[in-house]
């Protein structure tokens, strides 16, 4: 009886965190640059007092899904997408160094780059500033970024600083709670020259909404399973305790 009640009681727990990550994904799905969470459960024996005869589920996000997302053309001179692998770094609340896949910049008033979200964007040496108020801002394949101060003549253009760009391997990174990533030793990832951005344009989530949709349903079903196996115990705990006081 009190196996088929752990069984059921901890995966229906379980349904619940696996519907938390769909769900996440589903909210996410116009978030620039997202990437979507796997999700995925696998049995795990309960050690303790005796033999491990007892096995409950548990529900883990083992990766997440790296594959780029849709390309969306807005042609505004501080949109950026990474073509292929890469990430843009940036600085976290804590003032570390993150990587994001947004590209979404934008100026202040001081002149500093920052993504929608108000982080600073890091370039090769640090934070980025340019010189306001500018004109015809141009950021290259390489992140190189020039502009043409206002009023300068138009042949004048100088160079005020590149994007730091980053490609390291995904088994060496982690996501954060504020959806940054990391890497996990806390090192910080060296430049690669290799990464390319396209300016004018934004990367979309690569979440699937279909496939999410589906198998949120599918954690919902699985999970009025999980209750109703335990109101079968509770019905056969009942029984056998009418059957006791009979006897």
């Amino acid at each position: 009886m009190d196996k088929l009640l752990y069984i059921s009681a901890s995966g229906a727990s379980q349904d619940l965190l696996g519907t938390g990550i769909r769900a996440n994904n589903l909210a996410n799905a116009q978030t620039t640059g997202f990437r979507a969470q796997l999700e995925q459960a696998r049995s795990m024996p309960a050690y303790g007092e005796g033999l491990p005869t007892r096995v409950f589920s548990m529900t883990e996000s083992p990766s997440n899904n790296y594959e780029s997302g849709p390309m969306i053309k807005t042609d505004r001179d501080l949109d950026v997408a990474i073509q292929g692998d890469g990430w843009f770094a940036v600085q976290d609340q804590n003032g570390q160094e993150a990587y994001s896949r947004d590209g979404n910049f934008k100026l202040g008033d001081d002149g500093i780059l920052t993504d929608i979200h108000d982080r600073v964007v890091l370039g090769d040496n640090g934070p980025i500033f340019l010189p306001v108020p500018l004109d015809n801002l141009n950021i290259a394949a390489d992140g190189t970024l020039s502009m043409r101060q206002l009023g300068a003549p138009a042949n004048v253009i100088e160079e005020v600083g590149r994007l730091k760009l980053v490609s390291p391997n995904y088994a060496d990174m982690e996501r954060g709670n504020d959806g940054l990533f990391r890497m996990e030793d806390g090192s910080i990832a060296p430049a690669n020259a290799n990464v390319k951005v396209m300016s004018g344009m934004l990367e979309g989530s690569n979440v699937n909404a279909v496939e999410e949709m589906v198998d949120m349903i599918s954690l919902q079903r699985h999970y009025e399973l999980q209750v109703k196996m335990m109101k079968q115990a509770e019905k056969l705990d009942q029984s056998g305790n009418a059957l006791l006081r009979i006897l």
